[in-house]
């Protein structure tokens, strides 16, 4: 076999042919036409130009096509058929070659691989590979399944809800802005946990979240009880506005941090400690008294950290009117925050996103993918706390009471 194979090149350069990229391709093309000619005489049951009672219909000219192989593009001229038609055979594996290929390529922009990457991705494939413009409009195919996950009805109630925004790089108008990317979870009466909804704008001013929330009512969003964010008062205007009847939570995370930046650093650990006897009580009321007296004990010394702690008061606590083992998930955007370092991981590759329908079909494929993790994960609350949570009053607990803070001299 070796000895044949010496003879068959040997000849070929006795011709004068160059075994270069430029003769295979012209190689394959020629074998890949003659499959086609025999394939198609198969099909319509006779030669070219031959008259035979088996013939079932005519050629009809060809249709190109560019074929990627590992010697380059090679293109080829399909012949066409009056009636019927005809797909080569040796095209069938690159077909499901190409959809998996897709696939790969879908899945590294959602991993946050950046579009220049992605041609080193598909090289490493054995293909010639594919420009940045290509591969955008690969990604293009994921807006469609992120824009029926966005449009999706909101069926049932949802009692808790968690809103929070995080920030991205994006190119506008010849310019690099930084934009505000706002998610949406919510908890289910059931006490599965769901992605609501997701939006890009130049700021988190008050109309642009009214605008997010009452998307979500005409989606059927309903039922909340409990709206958890910061203390963004764009956010908190909406939900006063859209979602009247809800209790608003401020993020008891953010409230820390923003009490601690009145304090030298010195003192931070000590007002730390006298914070947390707060949360520390049994009962709704019993941690409004005693964030009064911690509010006296600092009014002091910091008067300024007093003052927001002050501020705070009702909406840093209004988690304790619910079910118990339902609070350190419900007393602060944690939830979401996990989510956002999530989102940022994949996103931190591209940089730079070209334009915000790009952030929309990468942050939402992310959050589908999410999603979905979400819907095989067991519940975030049980069945059954969520059905107490309608008997809780927060005043009634019997539990034991944390100590009281002494004034803080």
């Amino acid at each position: 076999m070796a000895a044949a194979t010496v003879s068959v090149l040997d000849e070929l350069r006795k011709l004068g042919v160059e075994l270069d990229p430029d003769f295979l391709r012209q190689a394959i093309a020629l074998v890949m036409r003659l499959l086609m000619d025999a394939e198609v005489q198969t099909l319509i049951g006779a030669e070219r130009y031959q008259r035979t009672e088996e013939r079932t219909t005519y050629r009809n000219g060809y249709r190109e096509r560019n074929w990627q192989t590992r010697v380059g593009d090679v293109a080829l001229q399909i012949p066409k058929l009056r009636d019927g038609s005809y797909f080569p055979s040796f095209l069938e594996p690159r077909k499901r070659a190409e959809r998996a290929l897709l696939s790969v390529i879908q899945q590294a922009y959602i991993e946050g691989v950046s579009t220049r990457k992605v041609d080193e991705l598909v090289q490493a494939l054995g293909l010639s590979g594919i420009d940045k413009s290509a591969v955008s409009r690969i990604c293009h195919e994921l807006d469609t399944a992120v824009t029926a996950f966005r449009t999706r009805p909101l069926e049932g109630a949802y009692p808790y809800v968690w809103f929070d925004a995080l920030y991205l790089k994006v190119r506008q108008n010849h310019r690099i802005v930084s934009m505000a990317v706002v998610i949406a979870i919510g908890v289910k009466e059931t006490g599965e946990r769901t992605i609501l909804d997701l939006d890009i704008g130049a700021s988190e001013d008050g109309a642009f979240w009214t605008s997010f929330l009452r998307n979500l009512v005409q989606r059927g969003l309903c039922g909340v009880e409990l709206a958890i964010s910061d203390a963004h008062l764009g956010v908190q205007e909406a939900i006063r506005t859209v979602l009247s009847g809800a209790t608003w939570q401020r993020c008891r995370v953010h409230t820390m941090r923003n009490i601690l930046a009145q304090v030298p650093h010195r003192d931070k650990s000590l007002v730390v400690a006298a914070i947390r006897t707060i949360f520390a009580q049994p009962t709704q009321a019993e941690a409004k008294r005693q964030l009064a007296e911690v509010v006296t004990s600092l009014r002091g010394r910091w008067s300024k950290a007093a003052d927001v702690l002050e501020s705070a008061g009702d909406d840093v606590l209004a988690y304790m009117a619910f079910p118990q083992e339902h609070w350190t998930r419900i007393d602060s955007t944690n939830p979401l925050e996990r989510l956002n370092r999530e989102v940022k991981r994949r996103t931190e590759v591209v940089g730079v996103f070209p334009d915000t329908a790009s952030v929309l079909r990468l942050v939402g494929s992310v959050l589908i993918e999410q999603d979905d993790e979400w819907a095989v994960e067991r519940r975030y609350f049980s069945h059954e706390s969520m059905q107490r949570r309608k008997q809780v009053d927060g005043s009634n607990r019997t539990l034991n009471a944390a100590p009281r803070l002494e004034p803080i001299r």
